[in-house]
C-alpha cells in the first residue's frame, strides 16, 4: 500500500536542535516498513500549525486531491499534523486515512465515533496548548515592557542581547541612525535625498518608508510602545530629546496639507449599492460637485447627484442615532457610579493582598529566626522558603495587575454619548468638509443607490442605532464595553 509521510517542527530553532525532524522520519519509516506501506512522498514543514497556510502541508493536500494518489497519511501525532480546525476539516473532506503512530490511532471515514471523539479531544488540547502558550508569551512580554525592557525584535540601531534578553547598541547601525537624525534635522533633505546620502556615506541602502519609521520612533530617546501602552525603557539611548524633537518639527513641516481651492467633502466615503464600487466625485464649472459611481466593475445604473443632495440625505445618519438628553444624563450617572464602585472594590482587594503579603513576610522572618535557633532543619527551611517566595511573587504580580482599566473607558463612553446626542445639530450647522469629519467619526461605510442610504456604523454607534430605532433605552446596553464591576448596569432601568 502506498502512503505519504508528514513531519513538522514549529521553528527553525527546533530544527537546528538536530533531532526532532530526523526522529519523526525514522519513527514513521519504521512504522511503514512494519505495516507494509510504501512511502511515495515525504512532506516536511518548519512552521507553526496553529493557523492554516503551511507550505508543505498545502503541497500534501494538493497531492491528496488527485484521485489517482494514495489517501493514507503517516504522522507522528495529532499536534504535528494540525492545531487548527480548518486543516482538520480539509483532510476529513478528502477522506484521508490518517495514521497517528505515537498515539496508536487510525482516523478515517470508517472510524468509530469513540475514536473520532478521542481524536477531536487531541485536536482541542493541541489548539488549547497553542492559545495558552500565546497568552503566556504575551504576558511575559508585557511584564518585560513594564520593567522597561524592550520585549520584541530590536529596532534598527540596536541588537538583541540573548544572554540577558535585552537590547543593546549595534556598533555600526547605531551610527547610521544617529547620522540619519543629524542630517534630517537640518531640513535640507527629503527622504529620497537622505536615502541617497546614507547610501553614499555608509554603503547601506535603507528603504525610504523605513527611514520615516526610524525618524519617528521614540525608542531612540528611551520611550517605546507595546500593546497600546507607552513605557520608559532602560536601554541605552544615543539620540537626544532635543534632536528628536527637531526632526519631528521638520517632518511636520514637510507634511503640511496642500491648499485646495475647492475640497470635495464626501470623496471616498460612499460606495455604490449596485456593484460595490467606490463613489467618486468631480468638479464642474469650477463650483458644482457631482458624485457618480467610479464604474470599476463596468457600466453602472447609479445616477449622478449633487453634493447638496447627498449632504441633506446624510443628515439622517445622525438623526437615527440621537440619544435624548435625559437618557444621556441617566447613562452617564450610572457609568460614574459603576466606576466609583469598581475603584472601591479594587482598593479593598489591594488592601487584602497587601495584608497577605505582610503575613507571608512575617512567616518568612519567623522561620529564619527558628532556623538560626536550630528549631527547624535546613532542608525544611529551604522548602518552606521556596513556597513562600512563590506565594510572595504571585501576590506582588496580582497587586501590580490591579490597575484601574476602566478609568479612561468611562470618559470615552461619555464622549460617544455626547456625540450621539449633539451630532445631528452639529451636522446641520457645519460646512460640507466639517460634516465629512463628523461622518468619519461614526461611519465605517455607507452605500447609496442614489435615492436611499445604507450606513454601516462604527462601534459603539451601531448599538446606539439599534436602541434609537426601537426607542428602548432600558436594560443593559454597555456600548460595547464589558461591565465595569459585578452586577453593574451601564444603562439604568
Amino acid at each position: 500500500m502506498n502512503a505519504v509521510l508528514y513531519a513538522r517542527v514549529s521553528s527553525r530553532e527546533q530544527e537546528q536542535e538536530g533531532y526532532l525532524i530526523p526522529a519523526q522520519l525514522k519513527m514513521l519509516r519504521e512504522y511503514a516498513s512494519k505495516n507494509g506501506f510504501k512511502i511515495i512522498k515525504e512532506f516536511v514543514d518548519v512552521e507553526t500549525a496553529k493557523t492554516p497556510g503551511r507550505k508543505a502541508f498545502g503541497k500534501m493536500v494538493e497531492f491528496l486531491e488527485n484521485p489517482k494518489n494514495s489517501r493514507i497519511v503517516l504522522v507522528e501525532k495529532t499536534d504535528r499534523l494540525y492545531r487548527n480546525f480548518r486543516d482538520a476539516v480539509t483532510l476529513e473532506d478528502l477522506q484521508a486515512e490518517i495514521h497517528l503512530v505515537k498515539e496508536g490511532q487510525i482516523i478515517s471515514k470508517n472510524s468509530r465515533s469513540q475514536e473520532k471523539l478521542t481524536h477531536g479531544l487531541h485536536l482541542l488540547i493541541a489548539r488549547n496548548y497553542v492559545e495558552n502558550l500565546r497568552e503566556e508569551v504575551k504576558k511575559g512580554m508585557r511584564e518585560k515592557a513594564e520593567q522597561g525592557i524592550y520585549p520584541g525584535r530590536a529596532p534598527f540601531g540596536y541588537r538583541n542581547n540573548r544572554a540577558d534578553r535585552t537590547i543593546e547598541l549595534h556598533p555600526e547601525n547605531s551610527l547610521i541612525v544617529k547620522r540619519t537624525f543629524e542630517l534630517y534635522a537640518t531640513g535640507q533633505f527629503s527622504l529620497i535625498t537622505l536615502r541617497k546620502r546614507i547610501r553614499d556615506e555608509f554603503g547601506k541602502a535603507v528603504n525610504r518608508s523605513y527611514l520615516h519609521t526610524i525618524l519617528t520612533n521614540p525608542v531612540y530617546i528611551g520611550i517605546f510602545e507595546w500593546g497600546g501602552q507607552t513605557y520608559r525603557g532602560k536601554h541605552e539611548t544615543f539620540i537626544s530629546p532635543q534632536l528628536f524633537e527637531n526632526v519631528q518639527a521638520v517632518i511636520r513641516g514637510h507634511h503640511k496639507g496642500k491648499y485646495r481651492k475647492h475640497d470635495i467633502a464626501f470623496r471616498g466615503m460612499l460606495t455604490c449599492a449596485h456593484d460595490g464600487s467606490t463613489v467618486t466625485a468631480e468638479l464642474k464649472k469650477g463650483k458644482y460637485v457631482y458624485y457618480r459611481c467610479s464604474g470599476y466593475h463596468g457600466k453602472c445604473d447609479l445616477p449622478r447627484f449633487r453634493e447638496e443632495q447627498i449632504s441633506e440625505k446624510l443628515s439622517k445618519i445622525f438623526e437615527d442615532i440621537r440619544i435624548p438628553d435625559e437618557v444621556v444624563k441617566r447613562i452617564s450617572e450610572t457609568l460614574r457610579n459603576d466606576q466609583k464602585r469598581f475603584q472601591n472594590e479594587t482598593a479593598a482587594h489591594r488592601e487584602r493582598l497587601e495584608q497577605r503579603l505582610v503575613n507571608v513576610h512575617r512567616r518568612m522572618d519567623q522561620a529564619y529566626a527558628d532556623k538560626l535557633d536550630g528549631k527547624i532543619p535546613e532542608d525544611f527551611w529551604q522548602r518552606k522558603m521556596a513556597e513562600w517566595r512563590e506565594e510572595e511573587q504571585q501576590i506582588q504580580n496580582t497587586i501590580a495587575g490591579l490597575k484601574d482599566n476602566n478609568s479612561e473607558r468611562v470618559p470615552t463612553v461619555e464622549r460617544c454619548l455626547e456625540l450621539a446626542n449633539k451630532a445631528y445639530f452639529l451636522y446641520l450647522t457645519r460646512k460640507p468638509a466639517e460634516q465629512a469629519q463628523l461622518l468619519k467619526m461614526v461611519l465605517l461605510n455607507c452605500s447609496t443607490d442614489g435615492v436611499s442610504l445604507t450606513p454601516t456604523y462604527r462601534k459603539p454607534f451601531d448599538l446606539i442605532f439599534q436602541r434609537a430605532k426601537t426607542k428602548e433605552w432600558s436594560g443593559r446596553a454597555d456600548l460595547n464595553c464589558r461591565p465595569l464591576a459585578p452586577q453593574a448596569s451601564a444603562l439604568p432601568g
